[in-house]
């Protein structure tokens, strides 16, 4: 007897449906083909042991699987559901032959209990776009399949469950989640407020301008200023997501398996990877690719503390993604992207020896040991980052305070308003959302300057030795900060303002 089951495989961040063709015959053997990988190879004797536990067994005859595409390479442990499903229906020992509207994945224990499974939420859109109209897969994974609408999606424990549920024994009932009530328990941060930041006011603004703007920004202080402290507070003062913001990140999450029992990303990630980061944990890649940590940051924030301990060549590999805000992995047969559109947030100490070269003669190191020390970040790379701006140590006075800071809401709102501008602006410009994402061309259009700020900028490029390359980002920034004072035109103190930002263009700290 002949059985179809269905269920799906996962490449980038998209799925592709899986016909699992099942046909018992006379003879004996188990032949599974279709380009599967060990672990599928391997479901033999898991759903053997599986089958045999619950009462059940895998027929002494010629069991023949073919999944289909058969050219399409089949990956993990999650076909063994559908696997021993299509088994137990080709032999009659389940009453059931028609899977057409069913879509099966998860992975057996030896006692027949479902394990999860990873990318579960694009499986399910997949499962959604041909015409699926009901979902079976693990417990853990049924809150992210569940976003999607117009799916009945059942949580599968056991599958003595999924069995008695075909038979219409005991039917199981599908699960359904609230995207807004979802939404409405993100918006906590009163862990990580900038109301707890003593002082820094100037860091805080270029932060907010940063979040406005979608800018990616370095922070260069000595130890203990404070660097690491309101890089993790940014996230609180980021727009909300929007749904499709949120869908695309759980996608990405879920095909690393980090939403199980969560359901849809709420909040904007925020991911700090140690400097001993290798390039593929970084970008993604690998043998069976995966995304890296630009891509786990997608809509939110990728935090590198202590830039220069960074090995260059993997600092370098971000000089693409930050460009293009996706990054494509290629192997010899097939080639997959992931979106990297995130805000780069980086802090470094200004010299080897963790000070300012002027710090009270803290500094031990000498002006050529610094620029060797600041010369293991490229240039192409920081002419990808927006702002610069030196954090320097809070004074005692400021620590004794009692008297709390602006809170993350009130900022948030300001960025809210900027952004809100911003969308406005570029709604007819496709893949352009805020001004760190103007091309040329854009810039030209949104950024006319009036005679008193060109020639304030001539003087800026010309007096403090602003490279060109700075031109273009001191615009950008500029007009985000005249988004955040609602004005439609860049004014002289929106330019110079965006100078100031130039730290390491200016090389004052370094030659000091």
């Amino acid at each position: 007897m002949l059985v179809k089951v269905f269920g799906s495989a996962v490449f980038g961040i998209n799925a592709t449906t899986i016909t699992i063709e099942v046909n018992i015959d006379k003879g004996i053997g188990y032949h599974l083909v279709g380009l599967p990988d060990n672990a599928v190879k391997e479901s033999s004797y898991r759903i053997a042991a599986a089958l045999s536990n619950i009462g059940y067994n895998l027929p002494g005859k010629k069991i023949t699987i073919n999944m289909a595409p058969a050219d399409l390479r089949k990956e993990g442990s999650a076909y063994d559901l559908p696997l021993a499903i299509g088994i137990l229906a080709a032999s009659g020992q389940l009453k059931k032959d028609d899977f057409s509207n069913c879509m099966i994945m998860g992975e057996l224990s030896l006692d027949g209990s479902v394990q999860p499974i990873k990318g579960a939420l694009p499986i399910a859109i997949q499962a959604k776009a041909d015409g699926f109209t009901e979902i079976f897969l693990p417990k853990e994974n049924v809150q992210e399949a569940a976003i999607v609408h117009e799916l009945n999606v059942y949580a599968v424990e056991n599958i003595a469950d999924l069995i008695n549920h075909f038979e219409g024994k005991t039917l199981l009932e599908s699960v359904e989640v609230q995207e807004q009530d979802l939404f409405d328990a993100a918006s906590d941060f009163s862990l990580l407020d900038f109301a707890e930041v003593k002082g820094q006011e100037n860091i805080k603004r270029a932060l907010e301008i940063a979040a406005a703007g979608g800018h990616n920004i370095l922070l260069i202080g000595p130890p203990g200023s404070g660097k690491t402290m309101l890089a993790k507070r940014l996230p609180s003062i980021l727009p909300p997501m929007t749904v499709e913001e949120s869908l695309e990140t759980t996608k990405i999450h879920s095909v690393v398996g980090k939403v199980q029992n969560v359901g849809l990303i709420k909040k904007r990630p925020f991911r700090a990877p140690h400097h001993t980061a290798s390039s593929v944990s970084l970008v993604g890649g690998g043998s069976y690719p995966q995304p890296g940590e630009i891509s786990l940051a997608h809509n939110g924030v990728l935090f590198l503390d202590e830039l220069p301990e960074f090995k260059r060549e993997v600092l370098e590999v971000m000089r693409q993604p930050l460009e293009d805000r996706e990054v494509t992995i290629s192997r010899a047969k097939f080639t997959v992207s992931y979106p990297s559109s995130f805000m780069l947030v980086a802090s470094m100490n200004p010299s080897p020896s963790g000070y300012f070269m002027n710090d009270k003669g803290l500094s031990q190191s000498s002006a050529q040991e610094m620029n060797r020390y600041l010369n293991k970040i490229s240039g192409p790379l920081l002419d990808r980052i927006d702002l610069h701006i030196e954090v320097n140590p809070v004074p005692f006075e400021k620590l004794a305070e009692k008297s709390t800071s602006e809170k993350s809401e009130e900022i948030r709102k300001r960025v809210v308003k900027a952004r809100s501008v911003q969308s406005n602006r570029f709604k007819e410009y496709n893949g352009v959302h805020y001004n760190a994402q103007m091309p040329t061309k854009l810039i030209s259009a949104f950024c006319e300057l009036d005679q008193t700020s060109l020639n304030l900028l001539q003087t800026a490029m010309d007096k403090l030795n602003l490279s060109a390359r700075a031109y273009d980002r001191i615009l950008k920034v500029a007009r985000t900060i005249a988004d955040l004072e609602l004005s439609e035109k860049i004014k002289p103190q929106h330019i110079a303002e965006a100078i100031q930002y130039r730290s390491l263009d200016r090389d004052l700290w370094t030659n000091a």
